[in-house]
Formats: structure tokens, C-alpha cells, sequence
């Protein structure tokens, strides 16, 4: 434990960020696993409807710096060619 008011700080500052970007990161496969749940059920319409969301969900934790810009574009792009393999 550190003995310097700022790094005392920066440690509850620290964990306080870490909590919030973990609870994103989990929000953000839940509404994958969602997703490819309708996908793999071949419910077109539920996978449609989930699609932007996802999306969505992708575009803000690369907004917040939770996941690469390449990461999210792969991923984006995967579910773009899974909801396109059900049509």
C-alpha cells in the first residue's frame, strides 16, 4: 500500500476504472453471445433485430478505449458475415 496521498489515490482511482471497464467488457459478450445465440438458432428476425445493438455495444467500448479499433472492426465484421450467412 503506497504512503504518498497521490498514489493512494491513484490506486482507489485505479480500481474504481478497472471495475467499470469490466463491467463493459462483460455487457459487451453478453450482447455477442445474444446475438449468436439468434444466429445459431437461425431466428433471422431476432439476429436482425439484435445486429445494430450489437454493434452498437462494439463502437462505444472502442469509444471508451475497453477494446483495440481493430478488434472491434474484426468483430464487427464477423457478425456481418454470420447475420449474412442466415439470409
Amino acid at each position: 500500500m503506497p504512503n504518498i496521498k497521490s498514489a493512494k489515490k491513484r490506486v482507489l482511482v485505479t480500481a474504481k476504472k478497472t471495475q467499470e471497464n469490466k463491467a463493459i467488457k462483460s455487457a459487451l459478450k453478453t450482447t455477442i453471445k445474444k446475438f449468436l445465440a439468434a444466429v445459431n438458432a437461425g431466428d433471422k428476425d431476432a439476429a436482425t433485430a439484435l445486429y445494430p445493438q450489437t454493434v452498437s455495444a462494439i463502437d462505444s467500448a472502442e469509444t471508451k478505449g475497453i477494446i483495440h479499433k481493430n478488434n472491434a472492426n474484426n468483430k464487427k465484421a464477423k457478425l456481418a458475415k454470420k447475420l449474412a450467412s442466415i439470409a
